[in-house]
């Protein structure tokens, strides 16, 4: 149902990136017009979004954007399989990414292990340390956990 072999982009590390060739008078106004592309019903919507956006006033103001996206679309794709509430829960990777920045530094200061039992309590440790610090979930996470139990029955646990 998914395409496993794809990895979704980071769709906020891209409108970061599209937003670094636009002038500071023009960010505000432009964000809208991205916003139709990656909250678009589907792939298809999404890919006449960018269409759109590269044929109207900001696509021919700012080309470079229309080419990062149409450069990152096979990554961007995976995200409009899933439904609008899973997606606002997924449209980054910030959390994914401090918590293997967290292990990444854990490792490095250890710099070598004796076993892969010591290498595997270290992960263990972190990752118990780093758990403490999660004091809710996110305000959209009821709803898409939902979506996640209908989507991936045989794999989602409700505890």
């Amino acid at each position: 149902m998914f395409p496993q072999a794809l990895v979704q982009t980071c769709i906020v590390h891209l409108i970061r990136h599209s937003l670094e060739f636009v002038s500071w008078k023009d960010r505000k106004p432009l964000v809208p017009a991205l916003r139709e592309i990656y909250r678009a019903k589907d792939a298809d919507a999404g890919l006449a979004a960018l269409d759109a956006f590269e044929a109207g006033d900001w696509g021919k103001k700012y080309p470079a954007i229309t080419g990062a996206w149409r450069r990152n679309w096979d990554r961007v794709i995976p995200f409009f399989a899933f439904p609008e509430a899973v997606r606002k829960i997924i449209y980054t990777t910030n959390a994914i990414e401090a918590l293997n920045s967290s292990l990444r530094r854990a490792v490095k200061i250890r710099g070598h292990f004796p076993t892969d039992e010591a290498a595997m309590k270290l992960i263990f440790l972190v990752l118990r340390d780093v758990t403490k610090e999660w004091r809710m979930s996110a305000r959209e996470w009821t709803e898409a956990k939902s979506q996640f139990a209908i989507l991936f029955e045989e794999r989602f646990k409700i505890a």
